[in-house]
């Protein structure tokens, strides 16, 4: 069958065990050679196919993995971080679902979480901000009118702008007009869990600035929000003073 496996966010040591697993064993892989970091491919056998998808047409991938299972072959297809966000995978698997073709997904470390750990930081903090939201800015791929990033920003909760780097300055602009303050946290992380990973922190109106000193407009994330501030609240997870019939670990 085909595995849709998630590679991780860069480093080439935070693919899963289960990942290195199948990619150790695929005759057949193909991987998104301009993000996947190559050296995972050091995990291939000598023997296998190997197919960098950045200028592969969707027909000609779904065409290789088809022909490959039917001929009884393991297929590993590689994408970044985890295969559920930004993948591009739904449109395989419905050609793989016309084809015949069995396929499981395989998660991974998404780049979002990378960048939470390169800031040492947690994107939710208790009465503060209990929600995330995931999204892009609007480019060649269009965003909803619903999920226009004006409209979210009128939440101020923890905001994750993926692919988006190259649009900095008017997504910046839609989030101050949106609800967030000029002086909300942000951050501006450059790919993030690879040697070349640089870390930008600034309030959200002056974040377009730095990141265009930095030379950043590509392969970034940012995070804007309260909860990247240092902040004195506490979960009540490992709480001594608990309310009548709770217990020490009770989330609720």
């Amino acid at each position: 069958m085909v595995y849709f496996i998630g590679a991780g966010p860069g480093a080439a040591d935070l693919i899963t065990l289960r990942g290195k697993a199948i990619l150790e064993r695929a005759e057949v892989i193909l991987w998104a050679d301009t993000l996947v970091n190559p050296e995972i491919l050091n995990l291939a056998r000598p023997a296998a196919r190997i197919y960098p998808t950045g200028g592969m047409a969707l027909e000609k991938q779904v065409e290789v993995m088809v022909e490959a299972v039917k001929s009884g072959q393991v297929v590993a297809r590689l994408h970044t971080g985890d295969p559920s966000i930004y993948g591009a995978t739904r449109e395989q698997m419905r050609a793989l679902d016309t084809a015949g073709v069995a396929y499981a997904v395989v998660p991974g470390v998404s780049s979002v979480f990378a960048v939470a750990a390169a800031l040492k930081t947690e994107l939710t903090q208790p009465e503060v901000s209990q929600t995330v939201i995931l999204t892009r800015a609007a480019g060649r791929t269009p965003v909803p009118p619903s999920e226009a990033l004006k409209g979210l920003a009128a939440h101020r909760a923890t905001l994750v702008l993926l692919l988006s780097a190259n649009l900095l300055e008017g997504a910046v602009a839609e989030l101050l007009a949106g609800g967030y303050s000029p002086d909300t946290p942000a951050a501006l992380v450059y790919r993030a869990s690879w040697p070349e990973e640089k870390i930008l922190r600034t309030p959200l109106s002056e974040i377009s600035k730095a990141a265009k000193e930095a030379n950043i407009n590509r392969q970034a994330i940012l995070i804007v929000g309260e909860a990247l501030a240092a902040g004195a609240t506490r979960s009540r997870l490992y709480s001594t003073r608990l309310q009548p019939g709770c217990f020490v670990g009770d989330e609720r």
